[in-house]
């Protein structure tokens, strides 16, 4: 904690309190590993299989596993690439809906295990997490519970077994995994009837066998999906929600979209937001999209409508048919984080000397620079291990240190971090005012940047 965050924390030694849950026995408040979830910022999605090779998005089912032949792969590639733009985690499709597993499995013959892929040994998952491992990466997977090649898929019981002893193999056989990530893709199986997901159990498998995994859906259990493909969160953005508006992945109904987007600031549970959006227009590798990577520019603004709006960004960077990524992506990502880098590089608060005033139902901090300064931009942070509070706030700037306050952003919610851009100017003082619905403040963290 440096002198700033001290200082805001009203003098006194709380260095302990921010890594331990609150005492509010009143209000949902995340967990050890949520923490850890949410302090990555940024993990990469890493689409890959066989769609890869038939130039598709989703596959059928019907695909040879003949195809999967990646000659070149190099998951360490990946895991560089992502670590060199400042991701601290990566999730692989070990299996999309087309079924094909990118793992031996027990389960099917539609794997790898029956491809020409490393003749026939290969094991695509072993490879990205010790990748992963070796870039200092936290691993997570998606299972599709989607199944198109699967003669069991319609079946239920006979099918959730299966899909069952395919999560154990993946939970059992390469060591602790971050995240699991889950959605609701539900089609039709080869019978013509529709499967019906075992969530409980399948959560609760995941919950025994991986305590420390989060795990991502519509409907959590952990983390939440924030309701687009777009790269952004809700304004408000709460991580809090009532699990009785959206209970499985896949649901619809009214608030459904409302709830995952936004969240609500009376929710039971805490279950924030994770924003999923690939950095070409298609989840796979195309090579008629080579020329459509999104820019940097365009990446800055994920980073704002989705870290800076209490979320988690999830950017999608699909390998090649060879089984690298192209160099535009990897360009791109390495730019992408030295930009960022840049960006934030110089907290001009954080000598700041500050004041902070808490009464019931709202609360301010005020910071004095040393200097004047222009700033452009601001990084708000909520203790969140004592829960979510704010429910609204104002930054104000005074390039006399005192008085003559100037408001230069406002908005809703904070959460994890809340970014602000606004119009340059010149200020020696900083005044934060917040809005805590009638709750006794919490101590923020303010920090400013050119």
């Amino acid at each position: 904690m440096d002198r700033r965050e001290f200082l805001i924390a009203g003098g006194t030694a709380m260095a302990a309190g921010w890594l331990r849950p609150a005492f509010n026995a009143g209000r949902p408040r995340p967990s050890r590993a949520q923490l850890a979830w949410q302090s990555d910022e940024l993990a990469m999605f890493v689409h890959f299989g066989v769609n890869t090779f038939t130039d598709r998005e989703w596959g059928d089912g019907r695909e040879d596993p003949a195809i999967f032949n990646p000659t070149s792969l190099d998951a360490r590639q990946w895991a560089h690439a992502a670590r060199v733009a400042g991701f601290r985690a990566m999730i692989l499709t070990a299996k999309h809906h087309d079924g094909f597993c990118l793992w031996p499995t027990a389960t099917t013959t539609h794997s790898v295990a029956h491809s020409p892929f490393r003749n026939g040994t290969g094991d695509v998952v072993r490879e990205f997490v010790d990748a992963c491992h070796a870039e200092d990466l936290r691993p997570g997977l998606y299972l599709s519970p989607w199944d198109r090649n699967n003669p069991a898929y319609g079946d239920s019981p006979r099918y959730n077994n299966l899909y069952c002893d395919q999560l154990t193999e993946l939970l059992t056989r390469y060591g602790p995994i971050a995240e699991m990530w889950f959605d609701g893709a539900n089609g039709e199986g080869p019978n013509g009837r529709r499967q019906v997901y075992d969530w409980p159990r399948i959560w609760a498998l995941v919950r025994k066998v991986q305590p420390d995994a989060v795990m991502f859906s519509d409907a959590g259990p952990d983390v939440r999906w924030c309701g687009n493909e777009r790269g952004t969160a809700g304004d408000p953005n709460w991580s809090t929600v009532d699990p009785s508006v959206v209970s499985v992945p896949g649901e619809s109904g009214p608030g459904v979209t409302d709830m995952l987007q936004h969240g609500t600031p009376l929710g039971m549970v805490w279950r924030p937001a994770e924003v999923d959006v690939s950095v070409r227009p298609g989840w796979f590798h195309h090579a008629a999209e080579d020329a459509k990577v999104r820019d940097v520019d365009n990446l800055l603004e994920l980073y704002h409508t989705s870290v800076g709006r209490n979320a988690k960004l999830l950017l999608n960077v699909p390998p090649t048919r060879d089984g690298v990524l192209h160099p535009t992506d990897v360009e791109r990502l390495r730019s992408f984080g030295e930009r960022r880098t840049a960006r934030f590089a110089e907290d001009v608060a954080r000598d700041a000397a500050v004041r902070w005033h808490s009464g019931k139902g709202s609360a301010a901090a005020q910071l004095e620079l040393p200097h004047v300064r222009t700033i452009s931009s601001i990084r708000l942070e909520e203790a969140i291990t004592r829960g979510q509070k704010v429910a609204r706030y104002a930054v104000y700037g005074s390039a006399r240190g005192v008085g003559d306050w100037k408001l230069l952003s406002r908005g809703t919610t904070i959460g994890y971090a809340r970014i602000d851009r606004f119009e340059p100017a010149s200020v020696k003082g900083l005044r934060v005012e917040l809005d805590v619905a009638g709750e006794p403040a919490d101590p923020i963290i303010v920090r400013a940047f050119a």
